[in-house]
């Protein structure tokens, strides 16, 4: 069994080289435990600081026995959405995760969601901060108090009821990576919304899995009424055209 693990990156000079050992620290020792193999590709979204020249600097530098590491490049900066599309339809795994380059939610949450998603069968998997007791530990009282406000809001209006559907982690069986990727065309921060909307229009289940904010190495870039404004015209014109789409249902 291959699991593949799909890091956006965008400019994470700063800490691309640290997640990278310390994913495929976890990776490797999970791996050999469970008798699976991996591979972990950073999807550079047209990075100017050398983000990727540091993953591969750093790859060279290891000895994996359990995996593999790649990196994957988009010509010009689209936006995560776009990053994480190309990474999850490059990518070959049974199953197939992708998390932030800062590592917010711990390798330990990677490994453990895909061993989850392979036992359950489950086709989309998404981490909840909101269903974990202390989800959102490593937050500021206000930033967590925006985060439900702002989850509450887009989560209405997209009709659905996710818990957590802009949490930074999801994993994929890999024909609902393919089907729902390969038809996703938003690149910005909505399209998290776009991926749930297409997964419950084309009849995959999902499920959640009960996720913890370690600790944000970087700023939270969510400004909530601005950026609230601009998600609502996004997921009204994502709803429009997924409208369009023949409903499925039967998917496990």
């Amino acid at each position: 069994m291959l699991f593949s693990v799909v890091i956006p990156m965008y400019n994470e000079r700063d800490v691309a080289a640290d997640t990278l050992r310390r994913l495929t620290s976890t990776l490797e020792t999970d791996a050999e435990a469970g008798g699976w193999r991996y591979e972990l590709l950073f999807s550079d979204d047209g990075s100017t600081d050398g983000s990727g020249d540091i993953v591969r600097e750093e790859v060279a530098r290891l000895i994996l026995r359990h995996g593999t590491v790649g990196t994957v490049r988009g010509e010009e900066n689209r936006g995560k959405g776009a990053a994480v599309r190309l990474g999850m339809l490059t990518s070959r795994g049974d199953w197939r995760i992708f998390t932030d380059c800062d590592l917010a939610y711990g390798p330990e949450t990677v490994s453990a969601m895909l061993t989850a998603a392979a036992e359950q069968n489950a086709a989309v998997l998404t981490g909840s901060r909101a269903i974990a007791p202390d989800g959102y530990a490593g937050y500021s009282p206000l930033r967590r108090l925006a985060s439900r406000v702002y989850l509450r809001i887009l989560s209405a209006a997209a009709g659905f009821r996710h818990t957590d559907s802009q949490c930074g982690i999801k994993g994929f069986r890999a024909d609902a990576a393919e089907a729902l990727f390969s038809r996703a065309e938003t690149d910005g921060w909505a399209f998290d919304f776009e991926i749930l909307m297409l997964a419950d229009r084309l009849g995959y289940s999902v499920s959640e899995y009960p996720v913890r904010v370690l600790e944000t190495r970087r700023a939270s870039k969510v400004r909530l009424v601005r950026d609230s404004v601009r998600m609502l015209r996004e997921v009204t014109r994502i709803r429009r055209r997924l409208g369009k789409l023949p409903q499925t249902e039967g998917h496990l």
